[in-house]
């Protein structure tokens, strides 16, 4: 199984929103898709969904060209997709059917999915009745409740609370243990930073960064330093000439050339006896290589 997306395009008019983009999901696992508001993100992922028909380029699963007709894909999308005036369960059937399940194994597997996401209470309820963390909850199983091999996340966290956002995540690891291949799109840098070990990252329709992340922030090399104390340190940061990235209320996020600047400054604390309740190299944050690479495509 891959879903290999080949040089694809797509025109609105003479608005080029995607331009000659690929890439390649070869094995289970999460996938970022991400870049800024109005980046292409969206036109990509109903591309892939066959809901668009592309320009120009490639689009397959499994060897096969991608059709509205024959992918089965689950899709959480980032705008609710669930019709407010239908009871939970009557529209999770319908969803199901749509994509050639029975009733029955409908019904089985949405018991299994309200238990899991602890919805069960609400089954027969009217979706517009929910709350809107629940409602995404719902939206959530309509992705899953079909057992897609590929699934499509588009903002998953929007609208959840931190426990339940801790719930989606364990779903999504208990996915990618069960071999699924998950495309996850979000704002969230955390979380992609999380789960993901390929990215790619798009800007007025064009690919800016993609690869292996972890590959991605070993060739930015350790341009980190994070210092947590209470002293005011500055002059001594820039003696070494160290640049100064932010100053927090716990410390210095400082930008380093070589781990030699960073030993340098913490041999002059040590000196000054200065308490230190923090001082860490580090790689940098996914957060800050997109904010980065996005800059720089001004």
């Amino acid at each position: 199984m891959a879903l290999v997306v080949t040089n694809a395009v797509k025109r609105f008019g003479e608005k080029t929103a995607v331009d000659n983009i690929s890439f390649r999901i070869e094995k289970p696992g999460v996938f970022g898709l991400l870049g800024t508001n109005g980046a292409g993100k969206t036109t990509t992922i109903r591309m892939i969904l066959g809901i668009l028909s592309k320009d120009n380029g490639l689009i397959e699963w499994d060897g096969k060209p991608v059709t509205r007709e024959t992918v089965k894909f689950g899709y959480l999308p980032e705008e609710r997709g669930i019709y407010p005036k239908a009871r939970v369960e009557e529209q999770l059937v319908y969803f199901s059917r749509l994509r050639g399940i029975d009733g029955k194994m409908a019904k089985k597997n949405a018991n299994y999915w309200y238990e899991r996401l602890a919805v069960t209470e609400y089954r027969n309820s009217i979706a517009e009745h929910l709350s809107k963390g629940n409602q995404q909850k719902i939206q959530f199983i309509s992705a899953l409740i079909h057992d897609p091999e590929l699934i499509i996340l588009d903002e998953p966290f929007s609208g959840l609370d931190p426990v339940n956002t801790d719930l989606f995540k364990s779903v999504i690891y208990e996915l990618v243990e069960k071999g699924k291949y998950i495309i996850m799109s979000s704002h969230q840098m955390q979380a992609v930073e999380e789960y993901c070990q390929e990215i790619l990252i798009l800007k007025n329709g064009r690919t800016i960064l993609s690869g292996n992340l972890r590959e991605i922030k070993r060739g930015y090399g350790r341009t980190n330093l994070s210092i947590g104390c209470e002293n005011d340190i500055g002059s001594m940061v820039q003696e070494e000439g160290i640049r100064l990235a932010a100053k927090t209320a716990a410390g210095y996020e400082l930008k380093i050339s070589t781990d030699e600047q960073a030993y340098r400054l913490l041999e002059k604390l040590i000196k000054l006896k200065i308490r230190l309740d923090k001082f860490e190299i580090r790689e940098p944050s996914l957060h800050e290589i997109f904010v980065e690479k996005v800059g720089e495509q001004k």
